[in-house]
């Protein structure tokens, strides 16, 4: 086909589970109740992270990333979309689709890198803990933060770029909620091998990779917990671990579920489902798990409160 027959695109249509008029009401309210309690929750996490000195540590740093992390993540896609819930008209325009996409690709990949990293902390914090002050200096901890978000967010504008800049030959519908590049490659009207050889190459270095980390990492976290003569100090060990271990079961189990199953048990109904839980519920979990299964960020909580109803009385 001449690039001549093609015709230009300049919005892309929205159907996914919009699809279904007697769910938009339902799911209107879902997204913007998760939606409050991510930005309450989340921020609230980084404030007390700030406020507390003694939280002012390597694995608080990467717990306050992953909250900005995921303040940014579904703030990319979760406005537009309760935007588009309420309007009659469907669409996002083509810039605000790339925009949507690098955004949200850029940070789930980021934060793939990044639960890796923290895993790593948990590693030397349990396995050297002697070094550890030595090993998790402030430079060494900031870099590989720094190097998170940096990897996923090349990944992400390479990725897009390269999806973005081939003939959609006027095809603007899109079968999802949002600008999600798997979606779009459908609509794509030319050869997409390289897009589909750099997401595979992609998948495996920033999902299959850090989760191989993460599993190696909890091997000799475990060894070690074993090795400990008191219960109260495997419990103990095991608690710095545990909110970590379920925010990773919950991250990569939806993950492998949209990026990596096969194509023969595609459903457009289950990606979306799957989806939202991706990119609503795994980030409204993130600060109630760490709340809830961490001593000291209970600790904190209790102070600053105590300070402010102190300073209020008369």
């Amino acid at each position: 086909m001449e690039t001549g027959n093609y015709s230009a695109v300049t919005e892309f249509f929205l159907v996914g589970l919009f699809r279904y008029p007697e769910l938009q009401l339902s799911l209107l309210m879902f997204c913007l109740i998760m939606y409050l309690i991510i930005l309450l929750g989340n921020s609230l996490l980084i404030i007390i992270i700030i406020l507390d000195y003694r939280l002012h540590t390597p694995m608080y740093f990467f717990l306050g990333n992953l909250s900005f992390l995921d303040i940014c993540y579904t703030s990319s896609f979760i406005p537009p979309m309760l935007i588009i819930f309420m309007s009659e008209r469907k669409s996002i325009s083509f810039f605000g689709c790339a925009l949507q996409m690098v955004v949200s690709l850029g940070l789930g990949c980021t934060e793939c890198v990044l639960l890796a990293v923290m895993a790593y902390d948990r590693y030397v914090a349990i396995c050297n803990p002697l070094r550890y002050p030595i090993i998790m200096n402030r430079v060494l901890y900031v870099q590989m933060a720094a190097w998170s978000w940096i990897i996923g967010c090349l990944n992400s504008l390479v990725q897009t770029v390269l999806t973005m800049v081939l003939p959609f030959c006027g095809n603007n519908i899109i079968d999802h909620l949002t600008c999600e590049i798997l979606a779009l490659l459908k609509l794509i009207c030319s050869d997409i091998s390289m897009n589909v050889f750099i997401m595979t190459v992609a998948s495996i270095v920033l999902l299959v990779i850090p989760l191989l980390l993460i599993f190696v990492s909890y091997m000799f976290i475990l060894s070690s917990i074993l090795r400990i003569n008191s219960a109260e100090g495997r419990k103990k060990a095991f608690s710095t671990c545990s909110a970590h271990l379920t925010v990773v079961i919950l991250f990569y189990g939806s993950a492998l579920f949209m990026y990596m199953k096969p194509k023969s048990k595609d459903t457009k109904t289950s990606d979306e489902i799957i989806g939202l839980s991706y990119g609503v519920v795994t980030p409204m979990l993130n600060p109630i798990i760490y709340s809830l299964r961490n001593k000291e960020v209970k600790e904190s909580v209790k102070k600053i409160l105590s300070r402010h109803f102190h300073l209020l009385k008369p």
